[in-house]
């Protein structure tokens, strides 16, 4: 199975392209601080998803699964932050935060998915 076939890796890159649309909107004075932190930490998610992958072992896919979801945090910080300063409407944040809540939980249970499976080898 390659990293293109993983649902999680696959709304990795909807949530990109959802980051990039969102930040089109931002002021131009953010663009070196929350436009750029949040785009970079919304590609960091599927980036380590299919690094991971590429590394052909449980172990080190379970590594880049857990580097993605400290990028989820980190982007979930973000999004919370361009809320409170009014960049983006409380929709267009709690839309956000539920594709990340949702990566969130699919990362997690293929960790848990990988290690039960390393454990019985």
């Amino acid at each position: 199975m390659t990293h293109k076939e993983l649902i999680v890796w696959q709304k990795g890159i909807a949530l990109v392209k959802a980051a990039y649309e969102l930040t089109s909107s931002f002021p131009q004075s953010e663009q070196f601080g929350l436009i750029s932190q949040i785009r970079r930490s919304a590609v960091s998610i599927p980036s380590n998803i299919a690094e991971g992958c590429g590394r052909n072992s449980d172990k080190e896919l379970i590594y880049f699964l857990y580097v993605a979801l400290g990028s989820t945090s980190e982007l979930e910080t973000q999004i919370i932050i361009s809320a409170e300063l009014g960049y983006l409407s409380k929709e267009k944040a709690e839309t956000i935060l539920a594709s990340i809540n949702e990566i969130i939980k699919m990362a997690s249970s293929l960790i848990k998915s990988l290690k039960t499976r390393t454990e019985s080898l």
